[in-house]
């Protein structure tokens, strides 16, 4: 946060966008981190961190907004830097009344969670934290989703892919998918599921639920099996992993053929809410300006 506050400190106007690069070499980030984006994906972590820097300085008064996406240094904003900081955190930011009410202080304490600030290598902001835990949850639903697959018979592993193609919009009607797998195999393939609903595409299919690594001569029969059938679209779903010989066969061939491991099948469950079921929603929202300028 200091860095933000000394940038600021010439009293003109600033845009995040604007200080962001001068912020990053600075702090002597490598373009990797710099681009480096949120568990989400859908925002980048520095600018994040320094739009919450912003939003913390403006809350204990030592930035101002005159207008919408500007900011400028306060006179208290002055008189801190006249103080010469070695840092400004959440605690140096404690002092002002202003902030212990935006953190939910009372009694005159402010009663402040420990909080990393930008100026630490750990920091996370409200939003990291939140996608943070997050993707731990997710984590470790994937492990549990996983054994859990792994501890049932092979008819309930059938029964769960046929019922993740269908919600993945395959297999035409769950009779239709039912039917195509669990088969006994005709040339080392478990069965044939419809890409859609038409059936104007055909995708084979082989489905294990195996402990150990899936080589490369399983991928070479699969393979095999799909130029007997004159077909060069098929899947092949494992509870454990492919080898790395596997997956570059797979990338060498004409057939298209999908490797589907363990984790991933796990997520795929989670995504589209086969064998799970949701225990809580959070929505994160934020103001929206455009409202405000057309009111």
């Amino acid at each position: 946060m200091l860095p933000l506050l000394q940038l600021a400190a010439d009293g003109a106007n600033h845009t995040l966008k604007e200080v962001l690069p001068t912020l990053a070499d600075q702090f002597g980030l490598a373009e990797a981190e710099r681009n480096e984006l949120l568990p989400s994906g859908q925002e980048n972590v520095f600018r994040n961190r320094v739009s919450w820097a912003n939003t913390y300085l403006k809350k204990a008064g030592l930035l101002r907004s005159e207008r919408r996406g500007y900011f400028s240094i306060t006179e208290r904003g002055k008189d801190v830097l006249l103080q010469h900081p070695k840092s400004i955190d959440v605690k140096f930011l404690a002092q002002f009344p202003e902030f212990q009410v935006f953190k939910g202080a009372s009694k005159g304490e402010a009663r402040l969670e420990e909080v990393p600030t930008p100026e630490s290598a750990v920091t996370q902001t409200p939003l990291e934290l939140l996608e943070t835990a997050y993707a731990k949850i997710r984590s470790e639903l994937t492990a549990d989703v996983l054994d859990r697959i792994k501890a049932e018979s092979a008819s309930i592993f059938e029964r769960v892919v046929v019922e993740l193609l269908l919600r993945m919009g395959y297999g035409g009607s769950r009779s239709d998918a039912g039917q195509a797998i669990g088969k006994s195999g005709d040339e080392g393939l478990d069965g044939v599921i419809k890409e859609d609903r038409l059936g104007l595409e055909i995708i084979y299919l082989q489905a294990k639920r195996w402990t150990a690594t899936v080589g490369r001569p399983e991928i070479q029969k699969f393979a095999g099996a799909l130029h007997g059938q004159h077909a060069n679209k098929g899947i092949f779903i494992t509870t454990s992993d492919f080898s790395r010989e596997a997956h570059e066969y797979v990338a060498r061939i004409g057939s298209k053929i999908v490797l589907i491991d363990g984790p991933t099948l796990a997520q795929l469950m989670i995504d589209f809410g086969v064998g799970v079921t949701t225990e809580k929603i959070y929505e994160v929202k934020r103001v929206d300006s455009d409202f405000f300028e057309s009111i």
